[in-house]
């Protein structure tokens, strides 16, 4: 399943991991089970401490084929239906590392914010494997599932669940379902998700600002032309602001951008960190 390029990089990744873990796969057989089969067993090969088995019983999932992850025994709320590779894979592989206690590369008030929510929160997301706004979601929901026992998480093939996607009237990926309810579609962020489902998110976010030094002009947009507006300003001396639900606005769902004079290629993701990385310069 893994070709030997990507066996040896992921058992250097591997090696980040802490505690033990455990796959457990609700298979049948049909092909697709034994595609994720031989995936999980490449994986537990890897590494030992990295094991895999059948579900057992009540363990098994509704959706087939599937695995959880399991550490010291207790799921951590993560679950995969289907097999995650192409875009999927480095979900799966941060999914493993998090897991086994690698710390996710999130702010530290953000992960507590995570942790510190309340309440029960079952995350389902649609996925392609060859959607390209799909993993940021799949693993920014993950990453609350490991670290919050009252959030769980799916992330499903629908190309491998297309009785779900067409009762559901999944149109796009990636769509979210919390609770069993449409919650979001498109690419978002752990904070941009935070923020819909954690009530004092705002007030606490009303107080940082308050608590800052007033601008002497605030940029209203993270896009191209406020962060171009912002390095202008502050270029200047002028103590400047950026006010932005995402920095990078649009250009974040743009995959292949192509009309950026002096740059022949790009993608949205990557010129948005470039230009929230210059703005932070000044």
């Amino acid at each position: 399943m893994l070709d030997e390029t990507l066996k040896t990089q992921l058992k250097g990744y591997l090696e980040n991991l802490r505690e033990p873990i455990e796959l457990v796969a609700t298979l049948n057989d049909v092909k697709a089970s034994g595609d994720l089969e031989t995936l999980l067993g490449d994986i537990a090969q890897l590494s030992d401490k990295v094991s895999w088995r059948r579900a057992e019983g009540a363990e098994a999932d509704d959706r087939v084929p599937s695995f959880t992850i399991l550490r010291g025994g207790a799921e951590t709320g993560l679950r995969f239906a289907g097999i995650p590779l192409g875009h999927e894979f480095t979900s799966l592989v941060l999914a493993l590392l998090h897991s086994g206690g690698h710390p996710p590369k999130v702010a530290p008030e953000v992960l507590e914010q995570v942790k510190g929510l309340s309440g029960e929160f079952h995350f389902e997301t649609y996925f392609s494997l060859s959607c390209q706004n799909c993993p940021d979601v799949v693993q920014a929901l993950n990453v609350m599932a490991v670290f919050n026992p009252g959030v769980s998480h799916v992330a499903i093939d629908g190309g491998l669940f297309p009785d779900e996607v067409e009762t559901r009237k999944v149109m796009a990926v990636p769509s979210v379902y919390l609770n069993g309810a449409p919650f979001a579609q498109g690419r978002m962020e752990l904070e941009q998700i935070l923020a819909k489902i954690d009530t004092g998110a705002a007030d606490r976010a009303a107080e940082a600002i308050d608590a800052k030094e007033p601008f002497d002009m605030l940029i209203v947009g993270g896009g191209p032309a406020g962060a171009a507006a912002a390095v202008y300003a502050a270029r200047k001396g002028i103590r400047t602001g950026v006010a932005s639900e995402r920095f990078g606005g649009q250009v974040l769902d743009t995959m292949a951008i192509e009309n950026f004079i002096s740059v022949p290629h790009t993608e949205g993701p990557a010129l948005a960190a470039a230009l929230e990385s210059h703005v932070r310069d000044y």
